[in-house]
């Protein structure tokens, strides 16, 4: 069984560097922080779901932002799966690895990128062909020094991890600059007050500086 990230999936990734990660308590915010990221050069969105707003603002902004890759985090359930698929989200993510969801995840041919913390956690995904990781929480469990420890024996095999937890503005680039990531997970771009208050302009340049736009 190979890997459901496609080639055009990973490149996308790659070129967003970061990964805005969002939580959108209101559908009517949906759009115009769209903008906001978009202007600031992001092309990649994690919507995730913690909120009943969730699956509106995924499909708000896949009709109107085709241009803006979503991807679903918290995806926590079997049943999730589906929905986030409906809704026009292209690859999905989980702060853990549940097994019932990755399976899903295979059944759907939905992309999805479990999340771990330990080698037997990897070991886990890989008897799922799994190789596109959520490295989570990543500064908490030490931070990429950890990372590349905890990566080495599986380096052969091309393993590439999306980091969430505790990065920001000044620690991103120590992780951008190893081959093992394929881009950042950042939440500090758009936090939820930034997007309750509609800071559109500070999201737009906490989104063009980690781009370096």
């Amino acid at each position: 069984m190979k890997s459901l990230f496609t080639g055009e999936i990973r490149s996308r990734l790659t070129a967003s560097r970061a990964v805005a990660t969002v939580t959108i308590e209101e559908v009517d915010q949906a759009k115009p922080l769209a903008e906001a990221l978009i202007a600031g050069g992001i092309e990649c969105v994690e919507i995730t779901l913690r909120t009943p707003a969730a699956l509106d603002a995924m499909k708000a902004i896949a009709n109107s932002y085709p241009q803006l890759m979503i991807m679903a985090g918290t995806v926590i359930t079997p049943e999730q799966v589906k929905q986030v698929q409906d809704v026009g989200a292209v690859c999905a993510v989980a702060p853990g690895l549940n097994r019932r969801v990755i399976e899903a995840a295979l059944t759907a041919k939905m992309p999805f990128a479990p999340g771990v913390a330990t080698p037997s956690e990897i070991e886990a995904a890989l008897e799922y062909d799994c190789d596109i990781l959520k490295f989570f929480p990543a500064e908490p469990m030490g931070g990429i020094g950890y990372l590349k420890s905890m990566q080495a024996p599986y380096a052969h095999l091309g393993l590439q991890f999306i980091p969430l937890g505790g990065l920001h503005a000044d620690n991103a680039e120590n992780y951008l600059k190893e081959s093992c990531i394929l881009a950042v997970g950042g939440s500090w771009i758009a936090k939820a007050d930034a997007i309750s208050t509609g800071d559109w302009s500070g999201i737009k340049q906490r989104a063009a500086a980690v781009m370096g736009v």
